[in-house]
């Protein structure tokens, strides 16, 4: 039987609460060995270990210790002087302050999270770096709080293998891009000839390996939604078969669509 989606992101939901909690008290992940989804992995393919010392240096100690994506988008996404930035999932905050000193003070940086406890966290973050180009937004990644058009450049770290609907959140972040913006996502995907019980058979959903895309999911996702120049590239191997992959993709400049703003409530300031 079909797990049910609502069970499964209030799985989510419960999980990351419990890493907030975590960090906030001091302790150094409450997930497992070193994030969430390295549970039943090497916690050295997940998390804070993903960011070089450079990058760390700087931040508050709870927005890299809260890190616990599969990558580091920002090292991909190549972001520019004065662009707005949306990071769905932002958890602790990390990819939105490292993103918050790649644009600059002419820029925007929003991150998008689900979980209160990781919004309050990320908030207390934001304050301890000073940052005041950033704004937290509470929602969900299936009906993004912002106005169509709106976001150079949309980024996320582990988090679109949670949805239990992509092909949502694809569109999604179509929906919120300018013409010609682009997609940087650190992801963990599936090497096509895994079935979804196969991928199930590695890892839990909470665990970033049950509800992982395969390449071609990925890039027909993507391309569903409007998206273009799509590439998926592995990094490392998180499972057998299962890996942590950066994902690209562009918004033609020709593709215009008038969507209504949709979602929930911000946190901080916003719009």
């Amino acid at each position: 039987m079909a797990a049910d989606p609502k069970a499964l992101r209030e799985d989510v939901r419960a999980r990351y609460a419990e890493a907030a909690r975590a960090v906030s008290t001091g302790e150094k992940q409450g997930c497992g060995s070193g994030s969430c989804c390295a549970t039943d992995h090497d916690a050295a393919k997940f998390g804070e270990a993903l960011y070089d010392a450079d990058q760390r240096a700087g931040l508050p100690e709870g927005a890299a210790t809260a890190s616990l994506g599969c990558g580091n988008p920002t090292a991909v996404a190549e972001l520019r002087e004065g662009e707005t930035v949306l990071d769905l999932g932002s958890g602790g905050g990390i990819d939105v302050l490292l993103s918050a000193r790649r644009v600059g003070p002419t820029g925007v940086v929003y991150g998008l999270d689900m979980t209160e406890e990781m919004l309050a966290l990320a908030q207390r973050n934001k304050a301890d770096a000073g940052a005041t180009n950033v704004h937290f937004l509470r929602g969900e990644i299936e009906e993004i709080p912002l106005p169509a058009e709106s976001v150079d450049v949309v980024i996320s770290n582990c988090v679109i293998n949670l949805s239990t609907d992509k092909s949502q959140v694809l569109r999604e972040i179509a929906r919120v891009l300018r013409p010609g913006g682009r997609v940087g996502v650190s992801d963990v995907v599936a090497e096509d000839r895994l079935s979804p019980e196969e991928r199930a058979e590695r890892g839990a959903w909470v665990g970033c390996i049950a509800g992982a895309l395969s390449v071609s999911e990925y890039v027909a996702g993507l391309e569903e939604a409007g998206l273009a120049d799509v590439d998926v590239t592995f990094t490392h191997e998180v499972a057998e078969g299962m890996h942590g992959a950066i994902v690209r993709a562009v918004k033609p400049e020709s593709v215009r669509r008038e969507l209504p703003l949709v979602g929930a409530t911000a946190t901080g300031a916003c719009c």
